[in-house]
């Protein structure tokens, strides 16, 4: 639902970056921080689109400044950043390795654009990833229990981006090592940005990733919806740890 600020106007289909308060039936957003829905795309699909995207882009383009012809490993890969960070690196000339936990994770990656995928229950993706060239922006949300792993496959002048630390958050960081790869170790959150700043994130999205999703280059992977008052049962869901892409509420 619209209220008419700046651009917009009622009754345009929105999707918007929000700072919380995502499960209620109304929220309140800067006009800035809202993108049209593009002309395919239901508003469940829609939904799914800007957390994921403007924490890839923020990350993977911005801070990792990944460029076509270079490679992306990204952990989790079909999770719902995951999804996204494969689909937009593949959308600007990249190659993709993709990780995950089992043979099932690993087969979907494929089939989601992966160039090369690895089971981490199974197989060892530092030594993969070197087989295959190195890579060159890591997107990792695991956290200190990848980080040799991560530095050991990262090409000369690599950047290991975090956006989360789900297995540690203290790490032990060989100095020699990343002088030696002139490697780069950066991280961020959305949050915190002010709103001007997102704002700019806003037009430099709508500006590069959203054609990709007209041209269907990126498309939002949902894995299933729930209705608001199920909340906790997506939850539930969530954390079975077997669904592909996002999961959203629908009001």
């Amino acid at each position: 639902v619209v209220v008419a600020a700046g651009r917009w106007a009622v009754g345009d289909r929105v999707c918007a970056l929000l700072g919380g308060g995502g499960y209620a039936q109304y929220a309140v957003v800067d006009a800035r921080h809202a993108l049209p829905v593009p002309g395919h795309l239901d508003m469940i699909h829609a939904a799914a689109l800007p957390e994921t995207v403007f924490t890839v882009f923020a990350n993977v383009f911005e801070h990792g400044g990944l460029k076509a012809g270079e490679t992306l490993l990204v952990h989790g890969g079909t999770s719902g950043i995951g999804t996204t960070a494969i689909a937009m690196a593949k959308a600007a000339g990249a190659r993709v390795i993709a990780t995950g936990r089992g043979a099932d994770k690993k087969a979907r990656a494929l089939e989601l654009g992966a160039d090369i995928a690895v089971d981490t229950r199974t197989e060892d993706f530092a030594e993969i990833a070197k087989a295959a060239g190195g890579v060159d922006v890591v997107l990792d949300m695991v956290g200190a229990a990848y980080f040799d792993k991560n530095l050991d496959a990262l090409n000369t002048g690599g950047r290991i981006v975090y956006i989360a630390a789900l297995a540690g958050g203290m790490l032990e960081v060989p100095v020699m090592k990343i002088m030696q790869k002139r490697a780069v170790i950066t991280g961020s959150t959305l949050r915190p940005r002010s709103n001007d700043e997102k704002a700019r994130l806003a037009g430099e999205i709508e500006r590069i990733v959203w054609p990709w999703i007209a041209a269907g280059k990126v498309s939002p992977v949902v894995d299933a919806s729930f209705p608001l008052a199920l909340a906790a049962k997506a939850h539930a869901h969530l954390e079975a740890g077997e669904h592909v892409g996002k999961v959203v509420l629908v009001a």
